[in-house]
């Protein structure tokens, strides 16, 4: 019998570390939410693809940009299972159609949208406890609960960086600067620019219901400690058709002084293996200031060199059931030779 509390309360704490690993792939993607759990501890993903975007804005006289962007995002789970290291960035290459003067001007536009970093930690899991099945009952097992409405809730935070001088795209405004009359040049108005630093944080939350069904929220304080710091929501609904595949749909919404944008995108992923997944997703707005259409192209992938952690009470529970193994073989091997030297006796 383990009298012990402490060993009691180490042996409890190992497998709630475990919680946070998964065997197959976690990823953000397809959608640009942030899920609430991190990747777990020792294990590296990278999250990068391809993006078409077509822009027109009805302000600046119909003016469209069609471009090109690369996405990337790095995870690092490290010290705790709970805890993730993370890297976003954008780099968009495109062609500008300015039309605000008498005569169309086409002009060739690149820079980062994002360079941001910063860090994940789980803060509450309600999945920690694993649910008891019901070997009786398929509804108990697989119906509605009202309990699986309770999230898993992350914060993130972190910094972006915008290293570039002159950035043709600042705060994202894919028409920032295009045109600046000579009034505002001669009051010596200065262009925008971005800080080198501004802050971001987010609130993920996280729900699994029905078996098939994930609910993702984030809610973002974004450019804080910049001239036009911005607020933003997403809302992330997943349904797994399949062991390989799922679907999902997202709505997303952003405020600022700059301007107020309100997306929705749908897309698919399919789990090429465990450490690898492919996604695709369309989208568009609800505004012509500008108006936009995307598309995505996109794979997730694992370098998974996770090990579950073993805390010390594991350690010391496992050499005691060892030396009770022995004990029994020792013990075993006496009574047979014993045995043995009483049969010889008895001869």
């Amino acid at each position: 019998m383990i009298r012990n509390p402490i060993f009691i309360v180490f042996f409890l704490m190992s497998f709630l570390l475990k919680a946070q690993y998964t065997d197959q792939i976690n990823s953000n993607r397809p959608g640009l939410s942030i899920g609430a759990f991190a990747v777990g501890k020792d294990v590296i993903q990278a999250e990068l693809g391809i993006a078409f975007r077509n822009y027109l804005h009805s302000g600046y006289n119909n003016s469209t940009f069609d471009g090109g962007i690369s996405f990337l995002s790095l995870r690092w789970g490290f010290l705790l299972e709970t805890l993730e290291l993370t890297y976003e960035g954008k780099y968009i290459i495109g062609k500008l159609n300015s039309k605000v003067g008498s005569v169309p001007i086409i002009s060739s536009r690149k820079g980062f949208l994002q360079n941001f970093i910063g860090f994940k930690y789980l803060l509450y899991d309600p999945f920690k406890k694993e649910k008891n099945n019901n070997v009786y009952s398929w509804k108990a097992n697989n119906g509605f609960k009202l309990r699986e409405l309770i999230p898993a809730v992350s914060l993130t935070l972190g910094t972006n960086v915008s290293f570039e001088k002159s950035n043709p795209f600042p705060y994202n405004n894919i028409f920032g600067n295009l045109y600046r009359p000579i009034f505002f040049q001669n009051l010596n108005v200065p262009i925008q620019e971005e800080p080198l630093f501004h802050l971001r944080g987010t609130l993920s939350t996280q729900s699994h219901f029905l078996g098939t069904w994930v609910f993702v929220t984030n809610f973002t304080y974004d450019r804080y400690l910049s001239t036009y710091p911005e607020i933003s929501y997403i809302l992330t609904l997943t349904h797994t058709l399949d062991p390989l595949w799922s679907v999902y749909l997202e709505h997303q919404g952003q405020k600022s002084d700059l301007f107020n944008d309100y997306l929705f995108r749908i897309g698919t992923a399919y789990l090429y293996s465990d450490n690898i997944q492919v996604e695709t997703t369309v989208g568009s707005n609800t505004k012509t200031t500008p108006s936009q259409f995307l598309f995505n192209l996109g794979v997730s992938y694992r370098l998974d060199f996770h090990q579950d952690y073993i805390s010390s009470a594991e350690l010391e529970f496992k050499a005691l059931k060892q030396e009770e193994r022995q004990l029994k073989k020792t013990l075993k091997k006496t009574n047979k030779n014993e045995r043995k030297k009483n049969r010889k006796a008895r001869n």
